[in-house]
């Protein structure tokens, strides 16, 4: 992606079925659990580069014995950090007395990390620091194992603010405004209440004190628990939980905007953002692998029943395209699928723009995550080609030479590797009044692949902001002296922001948005922008179920191809020789190739969530008014 945008986090959550025991004789290691982990958190690391965290609980220990363990990192290699901190655990009883690596009853009671369920979490900042406080899994502690809880997740919630006003009004005093620990806050009060229902309860029937803490254990209510907590909740979320005595679930927000997979056997459960990682790690099929339904909570309780429970009311299936894009590893075998189909279906568009002409069209990607959509563009490239060859062939009569027919036979598309990042100069790009000069050699073309009469056509995931491109890849791509450059997003334009877990906050940074208020200026047409801006005052006090997004308006005017054309135009540096054409993915073309993933608000402006008109109203307002803030 030739603009960086930070995205949602990842979680991992591994359940042993089986005693410790169990493992340590079939698989002869102590660390089955924690190995697994490893492999699930390494696999996800694209959606960790702030921080990570892993938490375990260990079952059924004597009161005294520590039972919940976790370690949280935003060192530079966090997951790495963490595990060889678990490692050393392992390796100081290795070098005390070997044996003790396979007795499962003394490992339990003396190493940490030796429980039957684990949680992991790879943060991914949409914004704030990256303290180690902001790392997951937060843990909400108590003297009661049942009220224990730990929590991590894939999520951001578009009215913190309210939410954060009903714990207010419950009583409680939060520490700070935010919809993590708004969310735990949430969870935990309706976690103390069904503690407090149940042992009034199991009281009343005469029950000694020290039987009831195991009732509870036994007869909590998750699902309950959860369908209190998230009944405000607005926003796209994957959350996960651990409660001290061992029960866990994994809920999705009902319109499966983040992603959750999970696998079970007789053996474990696990529970991941993506599934491929699912598929590496245990070598499962694909069709062994489920998704967690919209609205439903995967729910396991400490006795090992497994169970997938309805907590909100599903909506329409939005699930995140983005994903499909971009986000997601492209290992999974649909969306390896739906990008190459991403890049099949601008074939038309690439063909307008160099006239046809794929003879003197030389075609690559920036950066490598392109690679897939690259893969299908040249495959779309390639029918058209086929098409020209049977025309030429025609063309020769019915008695062509061996010589005309090997000449067209012998046409190919050219492919070239063009840009190389060179990832050793990276860490030196930190301040501002360096880095314009520096990103220009981040990346190393490859000269004598192009020539003066060729058209230079680059496919990349999508483009956001548009500042990379114009401060140097541009730049860098001209000194090959090409004709025409073409830019091709696999992705149609990004013109709204995201509130659902992607770092695309401010509608100023959008360069589709940038070429919408141009247009509107060029063409006298200013009025609509004061007009949107008032539309969006007049509902900041309305409830957010009666607000519509009023920023429709700016591009309501323009075709997407004289949006594209004004991004041309904006996106062209100064002292450039060659011509400069940016092409978007169609909504129909995205749609077409990701058909199950709807979710698309960032390009339309259709939020699946009330939240999300309140925040795109927002983001225009302190645009207007010149306000460099998030709107949520």
């Amino acid at each position: 992606m030739s603009d960086a945008i930070k995205h949602e986090c990842g979680i991992a959550l591994v359940r042993l079925l089986k005693p410790l025991d169990f493992y340590i004789k079939k698989y002869g290691s102590a660390t089955y659990g924690i190995d697994k982990m490893y492999l699930l958190m390494e696999k996800q690391h694209n959606r960790g580069q702030d921080g990570a965290g892993i938490a375990n609980i260990k079952f059924d220990v004597e009161p005294g014995q520590r039972y919940i363990s976790r370690y949280r990192s935003n060192d530079s290699q966090p997951i790495i950090d963490i595990f060889t901190k678990i490692n050393s655990k392992f390796e100081a009883v290795h070098h005390h007395d070997p044996k003790l690596l396979k007795d499962a009853d003394w490992l339990k009671k003396n190493v940490a990390f030796t429980g039957e369920l684990f949680l992991g979490h790879l943060r991914y900042g949409t914004f704030g620091g990256n303290s180690i406080e902001q790392c997951h899994p937060f843990l909400r502690q108590n003297n009661w194992m049942t009220r224990n809880l730990v929590i991590a997740g894939n999520f951001n919630l578009t009215n913190v603010d309210e939410l954060f006003q009903i714990l207010v009004e419950i009583g409680q005093h939060p520490k700070q405004i935010s919809d993590t620990v708004t969310i735990m806050e949430k969870i935990g009060h309706y976690l103390d209440e069904g503690n407090q229902l149940l042992y009034d309860k199991f009281k009343a029937e005469g029950y000694p004190r020290i039987e009831i803490s195991k009732l509870i254990a036994r007869d909590l209510d998750l699902q309950k628990i959860l369908s209190n907590s998230a009944a405000d909740w607005d926003g796209g979320y994957v959350m996960a939980g651990l409660i001290g005595h061992g029960d866990a679930f994994v809920l999705r927000d009902p319109s499966g905007i983040r992603p959750a997979f999970y696998y079970q056997d007789d053996e474990v459960v696990v529970v991941t953002s993506e599934r491929p990682v699912i598929q590496t790690a245990f070598n499962v099929a694909i069709e062994t692998i489920h998704e967690i339904k919209p609205g439903h909570a995967l729910i396991i309780k400490k006795n090992g029943k497994v169970s997938e429970e309805k907590v909100k009311e599903p909506l329409e299936k939005r699930a995140c395209s983005f994903e499909r894009i971009y986000f997601s590893r492209g290992s999974d075998k649909d969306i390896y699928s739906e990008r190459k189909q991403l890049g099949r279906n601008i074939c038309p568009q690439i063909l307008k723009a160099i006239d046809g002409d794929l003879e003197n069209s030389v075609f690559s990607f920036i950066p490598n995550t392109a690679e897939i959509s690259f893969y299908g563009m040249m495959k779309g490239l390639q029918d058209k080609l086929n098409e020209i060859k049977l025309t030429k062939i025609k063309a020769l009569g019915s008695n062509p030479s061996d010589k005309d027919l090997q000449e067209i036979l012998n046409l190919r598309n050219r492919i070239e590797k063009i840009a190389v990042k060179d990832a050793k100069l990276r860490t030196f790009i930190t301040q501002d009044n360096n880095r314009d000069n520096l990103v220009a050699h981040v990346y190393d073309i490859t000269y004598g692949t192009v020539f003066s009469t060729d058209n230079l056509v680059i496919i990349d995931d999508s483009i956001v902001r548009g500042t990379t491109l114009k401060q140097s890849i541009l730049r860098i791509l001209d000194r090959l002296n090409p004709k025409k450059i073409v830019v091709v997003s696999s992705a149609p334009q990004i013109r709204y922001p995201d509130c659902y877990g992607i770092d695309m906050a401010k509608l100023g940074d959008f360069i589709a948005f940038q070429a919408a208020i141009s247009l509107l200026k060029d063409n006298g047409k200013q009025a609509i922008i004061n007009e949107t801006y008032q539309q969006c005052k007049m509902q900041e006090k309305f409830p957010k179920d009666k607000i519509v997004n009023h920023v429709k308006a700016i591009y309501d005017c323009f075709t997407a191809e004289e949006i594209s054309k004004k991004i041309s135009e904006l996106l062209t540096p100064e002292n450039i020789n060659a011509k400069i054409e940016i092409v978007y993915q169609s909504i129909e073309g995205l749609h077409n190739a990701c058909p199950n993933h709807k979710g698309d608000w960032y390009f339309t402006g259709n939020y699946p969530t009330p939240g999300g008109n309140k925040v795109v109203n927002n983001a225009f307002i302190y645009y207007y008014e010149g306000k460099n803030k998030r709107a949520y």
